[in-house]
């Protein structure tokens, strides 16, 4: 069962991390490539903002962009902002978000997000967690997948390996990491493939940000995944 509340909370937990760590940056860095192709350090803590923004309108019942090209837009007009004013907007929008949450409502409705994906409501703050401490690990300044709470690192790889299963152009893959087992990709009676590795490097491979050379495959080789 989803705890909302408790996911909020994470939320904010992460928020205060990347915060904290963003205000050790200054203009220069701030301008400075990511770890994401072509994103500067500016342009994900623009995302950030606009991704909590983009939330409230899809707790509130609006569409969580008006327009496809508006997500890309807005980051690309925010990233050069100078770094006071990118982390002011983070905390404000973060706060914006922490908000709506806490308003009464019906959380086993359903929501719609980008592309038609329709999901509840309920899920929403964990989405925005996910958010939070990926992008922090991409800004490259010291967050790594090790450091993200272990709670997170199970439940995304819930999530990922949820979202992957009965994907045509994913072998059917029977993921461990010793003591925790998923399946994902194509039905299958018996997975092509089995992929065993630790909880940080499992996460990494779905969620694009390790290459998976930390796993150990039996059966074929590493399945290659769609973007996210």
């Amino acid at each position: 069962m989803i705890d909302h509340a408790h996911d909020l909370a994470s939320v904010r937990d992460a928020t205060d991390r990347v915060l904290s760590a963003a205000a050790g940056l200054d203009n220069v860095s701030v301008a400075e490539p990511s770890r994401l192709p072509g994103w500067s350090r500016g342009h994900v803590l623009a995302h950030l903002s606009r991704n909590a923004d983009a939330l409230v309108n899809v707790l509130e019942g609006r569409p969580m962009y008006a327009a496809a090209s508006i997500r890309d837009a807005d980051i690309d007009r925010d990233a050069p902002r100078p770094l006071d004013v990118q982390v002011a907007d983070l905390r404000e929008s973060a706060a914006r978000f922490q908000d709506a949450g806490a308003v009464p409502a019906d959380w086993s409705r359903s929501v719609e997000l980008r592309n038609g994906v329709v999901d509840s409501a309920s899920r929403i703050p964990f989405r925005r967690w996910a958010e939070v401490e990926l992008h922090h690990v991409d800004l490259g300044i010291g967050y790594e997948l090790e450091d993200i709470p272990e709670e997170f690192t199970r439940r995304e790889i819930d999530f990922l390996t949820e979202r992957f299963d009965g994907h045509p152009d994913v072998p059917s893959a029977h993921l461990t990491d010793g003591t925790h087992a998923w399946t994902t990709g194509r039905p299958s009676d018996k997975p092509d493939v089995t992929v065993t590795g630790s909880l940080v490097d499992l996460l990494g491979w779905l969620c694009g940000r390790r290459d998976g050379s930390g796993l150990t495959v039996d059966g074929g080789s590493l399945p290659a995944l769609p973007p996210l």
